[in-house]
């Protein structure tokens, strides 16, 4: 007769097992399914009028993406709204550039950061500059690398707009090339954004990516800015979200029209510095969410771990009821994360990326460890104004 002794060193490693699935799935269903759901949920067009709005383009040697993606956002279908580029002292052909679009376009302005301007981070001040000059209410912020995937992207993002709104947050992320890094990079980029735009969705909203949002002149103003970590380089999105998001006031909009897409850098050390210096902005995050998500990945980890310990110790000692357990909640964790990312993928425009989520799974836990340990060797003064 085949027993099993619920107090025995194994059966606890089965309630660890089964502590770590429950996590797991809390975090599946609470966050990461909340992307997808909302998508299906069609957004109405507005039933106020569409507000002007102004976009915030901050460039620096940008060249041909600025011809190639300035244009798309210039000829988006929307009835009122203006692109005001600041241009930080650019060697290149960028101020031509402005000078030959800005005749075709007249609702495209440009300025410049002066360049005595010192000890201060340039995209802050660029971003400054900008809505000091902006005509409107509504702020767009976006990158010149970056280019909608649609002429109904403003129109997308201003369905978020309404009257009790002053945070729109949208979906951004690379155009995937061929190769192992930039299929790595797509679906990091992809897990992060669930994660915060998940948690928006879920009222505990703590950050922004400013290739895709909005938010009001006057919740920038009455926030002084950014002048709460005027000492670091960047933060301008995330910090600032941090600092100014709430249930109340923070939407979130999904939909085939409202992505933002930006190429592969091409170079692994442009992408490295952009994680660092993420990594240097989320020590400054207020709340709780930067330990929400390291409880996450660490239970991803645990979960793992300890579900091979538990398979190798039943099989070695022929505890086939402990293995049929332990394989049981693994392959459910498993296929309801799949099946999550998996619509979470449709809904994004990134099904192409299905066949990653296996190894993104298993291996992102190690990825975090590996950040965090250069992390700590990195010159800390190089994220900080000089």
């Amino acid at each position: 007769m085949i027993t099993f002794d619920f107090t025995s060193g194994i059966a606890v490693l089965v309630y660890v097992c089964c502590f770590f699935f429950i996590v797991q799935l809390t975090y599946i269903f609470y966050i990461y399914s909340r992307i997808y759901r909302t998508q299906t949920k069609k957004e109405k067009s507005p039933s106020f009028p569409l507000p002007p709005l102004s976009v915030i383009i901050v460039t620096k040697d940008s060249g041909s993406a600025l011809e190639e993606n300035l244009p798309l956002i210039l000829e988006q279908d929307y009835p009122q709204y203006e692109v005001i580029v600041i241009n930080d002292e650019s060697a290149g052909e960028d101020e031509d550039i402005l000078k030959r679009l800005s005749l075709r376009y007249p609702h495209l302005y440009y300025t410049f950061i002066p360049g005595t301007a010192r000890h201060v981070s340039r995209k802050k001040l660029g971003l400054a500059i900008g809505i000091r000059a902006s005509h409107y209410e509504w702020i767009v912020t976006t990158s010149p690398y970056c280019y909608p995937v649609s002429p109904n992207w403003l129109k997308e993002l201003a369905k978020g707009m309404t009257p009790d709104t002053s945070i729109v947050l949208g979906y951004s992320n690379y155009t995937l090339k061929r190769g192992w890094f930039s299929h790595r990079i797509v679906v990091d980029s992809f897990f992060r954004s669930l994660r915060y735009l998940g948690m928006a969705l879920a009222g505990h909203p703590y950050m922004g990516v400013g290739h895709n949002m909005a938010y009001r002149k006057s919740l920038y103003q009455s926030h002084k800015g950014f002048a709460d970590h005027l000492q670091l380089q960047r933060g301008e999105d995330d910090l600032f979200i941090n600092a100014v998001a709430n249930r109340q006031n923070t939407r979130v909009i999904v939909s085939t029209e409202s992505i933002v897409r930006t190429p592969t850098p091409p170079y692994k050390r442009i992408w490295f510095e952009e994680k660092m210096n993420a990594m240097v902005t989320m020590h400054y995050y207020r709340g709780t969410a930067k330990y929400f998500n390291s409880l996450e990945t660490l239970s991803c980890a645990c979960f793992h771990l300890f579900t091979a310990i538990t398979l190798y110790m039943s099989i070695s000692g022929q505890q086939w009821i402990v293995c049929s357990i332990t394989a049981l909640l693994w392959l459910t964790r498993f296929a309801i994360e799949m099946h999550v990312l998996h619509r979470n993928a449709c809904a994004l425009q990134e099904s192409h990326l299905q066949g990653m989520f296996v190894v993104f799974d298993i291996l992102r836990p190690f990825w975090s460890l590996t950040r965090h340990i250069q992390y700590l060797f990195l010159h800390k003064e190089d994220f900080y104004r000089k």
